[in-house]
């Protein structure tokens, strides 16, 4: 008897669990704000952000060449300078007041300044300088006009190195000019791309992000019209909650492990950015990131009063969880609090994992503690949410009695006022 009184418990959790996934499916599929943020916006938005970042560096960058010298060195160093990749020569200026001016006016992004001594002093054995003046309002401007030169400054002062040397061959002169040899390997992010770096965490923050969206704008909609008064048969006891949750959790997590396959595998290949992850170390990962996220979303959903409010949490967070992740900004240099305020986001783990999964290469052994921390957070939010849950019923079962009193109440005033008049 014991036997059959569990199984049909656990036949009766299954169909419960069953009931709330199928409703919520439905809900999904009906109510269009869900249904762009779950669908539309997870397939659109990676595509847009890395076509927008596909050509990663920036090339042939306007400058402004204030040349004082109008030497032959100097004229060689400007057309070093054009003939580079990433800067064009697009101005030639009079002074340094007139390539301010242009800078100001953001018709170039710097100035390069030769003085009236730049080869007298270099043929004097003296050593001369170029200034460089930089719009630092872009940081990659910034860093294609100061490397590049830099670069050719390195060039030219090669030459000069090897033109007043006494070496005899070529070995000597190489051994002179660069005596203590250095070779520079780019791993991970070989092509020294914006769009390697930013894009991987990028990807999962719309997941999270949209996930959050789509959970918040549902249970604002079920606030509003009173929805979880229906569950209120189904939660007669803390079993009944769990099953509302995990019917509700699997239909988010069904939707975004399809979601998140596209995002996290299809988008770098169609964009050919560096994509190193496998299969077998990226499913592992994005089963607890989903199931992290979403009851996550669900434990946010206590302070969802309105549909409006989960746009503005969304919205506001997006930016300070980027930098709390650890990808834009080292972890070292972060202040103690907000390193551990970090850790109750999915985001976190789910950014750092999955960017060292893709960049670097790396298998679960490499992400062991990102990969229990999505863990802890999975049972620790189910946790939470199935207390939000049962305080949300219980407010929408008080309230359906309230509204039931009130119509009681309305009934009998109305019943008292046709006996008055039928007295009179």
């Amino acid at each position: 008897m014991k036997d059959k009184t569990l199984f049909q418990q656990i036949k009766e959790g299954f169909q419960d669990t069953l009931y709330i996934w199928a409703k919520e499916i439905r809900n999904v599929f009906h109510d269009e704000g869900v249904l762009i943020f779950c669908i539309l916006v997870p397939l659109g938005y990676p595509l847009l952000y890395s076509w927008i970042y596909n050509n990663e560096v920036v090339r042939d960058v306007p400058v402004a060449i204030v040349d004082m010298d109008h030497t032959a060195l100097s004229r060689e160093y400007i057309r070093k300078v054009d003939a580079s990749p990433d800067v064009k020569v697009a101005y030639y200026c009079n002074s340094l007041e007139e390539a301010q001016d242009m800078v100001g006016r953001q018709m170039v992004r710097g100035a390069i300044y030769l003085p009236s001594d730049f080869s007298k002093n270099i043929n004097r054995g003296e050593q001369s300088f170029v200034s460089v003046y930089c719009d630092m309002n872009l940081m990659l401007a910034y860093k294609a006009i100061y490397q590049t030169s830099q670069a050719v400054a390195s060039l030219m002062s090669a030459h000069i190195q090897i033109e007043r040397s006494a070496d005899m061959t070529n070995r000597e002169n190489e051994v002179t000019v660069e005596p203590i040899r250095q070779e520079q390997v780019n791993i991970f992010n070989s092509t020294i791309g914006y769009g390697n770096a930013i894009i991987p965490p990028v990807l999962m923050l719309i997941l999270h992000q949209t996930l959050l969206l789509g959970i918040g704008l549902a249970a604002g909609t079920a606030r509003e019209n009173n929805r979880f008064a229906d569950l209120v048969p189904i939660s007669h006891h803390y079993n009944g909650i769990f099953r509302i949750v995990m019917g509700k959790g699997l239909c988010y997590f069904m939707i975004y492990m399809v979601m998140g396959t596209y995002v996290g595998l299809c988008v770098p290949r169609f964009f050919s950015y560096t994509a190193m992850n496998h299969a077998e170390y990226f499913f592992p990962f994005l089963i607890p990131y989903i199931l992290a996220t979403t009851f996550f979303g669900m434990t946010v959903t206590g302070v969802v009063r309105h549909r409006e409010n989960i746009l503005l949490l969304v919205m506001f967070t997006s930016v300070p969880l980027l930098f709390l992740s650890g990808v834009s900004w080292p972890v070292s240099n972060m202040p103690t609090f907000w390193k551990y305020f970090s850790y109750l986001f999915p985001s976190t783990f789910g950014l750092r994992g999955y960017t060292t999964l893709s960049s670097m290469g790396g298998t679960l052994n490499d992400i062991e503690f990102e990969y229990k921390a999505l863990w802890i957070q999975v049972f620790v939010y189910v946790f939470l949410t199935c207390i939000v849950y049962r305080r949300q019923i219980n407010l929408s079962r008080t309230h359906t009695r309230e509204r039931i009193e009130r119509i009681k109440e309305m009934l009998q005033s109305v019943q008292k006022s046709k006996q008055s008049v039928e007295e009179e």
